[in-house]
């Protein structure tokens, strides 16, 4: 960590919040894979998650148009104002990502240095509605592990999701999200289902301080378009691929039989047409496979 940091945290009295998940990146070179991955242009709007000591704000800042930096804890922004009082094109808002009101349909206004955010507490129907604009966006982050999948969720279910997302996260789920069978996970499946995930780089935990206890890999995860394109279609697709995950060790066939009380022999004849062993359990199948499969279900269902 640089010199200048550390007199900075000492500055300001400030300790890392375990609570927060506060790991700040300090290898330059994987601050550098980050930003590649993000292929920047000096036209793009960045949302970054968890700024920390703003290393990553200030390298976005100077490769694209605006760079919006949302930071929960009250004690990391202001040291934010100091760290980046030179970047006038990045702007610090402090608040929980999963609560606070950012409208990217604001983005439009930054080239006019317009504010670009409303705080406002909200539901999760409220959060997604406010991810709505016609502005494309690109969210780059090295984020507290516990905010993972929310975070992703939230992105991924927004009316307008990000061009990409390009993260740190834990190595352990960032493997999680772009297995494929037989180790898929719900998780993997739900990510998948919205987008293309690809691994970039592993991040050794030493490029932390405080060093975390585990590795980590920069993840880049690209929205697509959901195949079913109905909120309620949606809705089903995931009560089936839940019901098949609801118990991982057992029989697929069995976990949908009990959970969505439809007949075991037909559900493993529906597998039997899909090519699959009807003894599969829920980690064997692809998010193709789950599509194919909820078709079938949805009809068995009809006819009940």
């Amino acid at each position: 960590m640089e010199l200048s940091l550390k007199k900075l945290l000492q500055k300001y009295h400030f300790r890392p919040d375990k609570r927060l998940g506060q790991h700040f990146l300090i290898s330059r070179k994987a601050l550098q894979k980050i930003i590649q991955a993000a292929e920047l242009s000096k036209e793009d709007v960045v949302l970054e998650i968890g700024p920390g000591l703003g290393i990553l704000t200030e390298q976005l800042a100077q490769k694209v148009k605006r760079v919006v930096a949302v930071e929960k804890d009250e004690r990391m922004v202001r040291i934010l104002k100091e760290t980046l009082k030179d970047c006038q094109n990045a702007e610090i808002i402090q608040g929980d990502i999963l609560k606070i009101k950012v409208l990217p349909s604001r983005f439009r206004d930054f080239a006019e240095n317009k504010i670009a955010a409303e705080k406002t507490g909200l539901g999760r129907r409220g959060q997604k509605a406010l991810l709505h604009s016609g502005i494309n966006y690109k969210l780059v982050a090295n984020i507290p592990y516990y905010l993972t999948s929310p975070l992703i969720r939230l992105f991924l279910e927004a009316e307008k999701p990000p061009q990409m997302m390009v993260l740190l996260i834990q190595k352990e789920v960032a493997q999680r999200i772009c297995a494929q069978p037989p180790k898929m996970s719900l998780l993997a499946v739900a990510v998948q289902f919205y987008s293309q995930p690809k691994i970039v780089s592993s991040v050794s935990k030493k490029s932390f301080w405080p060093q975390p206890k585990v590795d980590s890999a920069i993840i880049k995860i690209v929205p697509r378009p959901p195949a079913m394109t109905s909120q309620e279609s949606r809705k089903k697709f995931f009560q089936i691929v839940k019901a098949g995950f609801v118990w991982p060790r057992k029989q697929l066939a069995n976990n949908l039989s009990r959970k969505l009380s439809l007949d075991r022999e037909e559900i493993k004849k529906a597998l039997t047409e899909r090519g699959l062993n009807p003894q599969v359990r829920a980690e064997n199948l692809s998010v193709e496979d789950w599509q194919r499969l909820a078709s079938i279900i949805a009809s068995m269902a009809e006819r009940e």
